[in-house]
């Protein structure tokens, strides 16, 4: 039996419940109008990708937390490899304009969606927030990130 692994394992998990309980508090019916929860954008950080790794593991634990949700977790590229390759190297201001487009096109999201990104995701989430009116951002969560919380 790892202590360390469990240890790390229960802090995420009393996370993500914070986590939930801030988003459902805040967002659910006030905002919507809806018995859907509003979507969940997730902006993967450095080295990791939309669709593995840490990001996948939070993609699970949100969909478990909060049943029938619809999380958008964002690729920026054709491809995992594209996507971990362009976190290095595409310039930050026309990832952000690649996912205001990606976000507004998104019918799912066009009553409003809450964010949550991760260490360098954060810091380009929150860009969104400045620059992407529409579709509205309801709520963003940071993890790792310059604002370390809620914005």
């Amino acid at each position: 039996c790892d202590l360390g692994k469990m240890a790390a394992h229960g802090a995420r998990l009393s996370l993500l419940l914070l986590l939930c309980s801030v988003l459902e508090a805040s967002s659910w019916q006030t905002v919507r109008n809806s018995t859907q929860p509003p979507p969940v954008v997730i902006w993967h950080g450095m080295g990791d990708s939309c669709c593995k790794g840490v990001t996948l593991h939070f993609i699970k634990l949100v969909k478990e937390a909060i049943p029938g949700i619809y999380v958008l977790s964002l690729q920026i590229g054709n491809s995992i490899k594209e996507d971990i390759k362009n976190g290095y190297f595409m310039n930050v201001n026309d990832q952000v304009e690649l996912v205001c487009n990606i976000l507004s096109k998104d019918r799912k999201l066009k009553n409003g969606y809450n964010a949550m990104g991760f260490s360098q995701g954060g810091q380009f989430i929150r860009a969104v927030a400045q620059r992407c009116p529409s579709p509205p951002m309801i709520n963003l969560i940071t993890f790792g990130s310059q604002h370390q919380g809620n914005i």
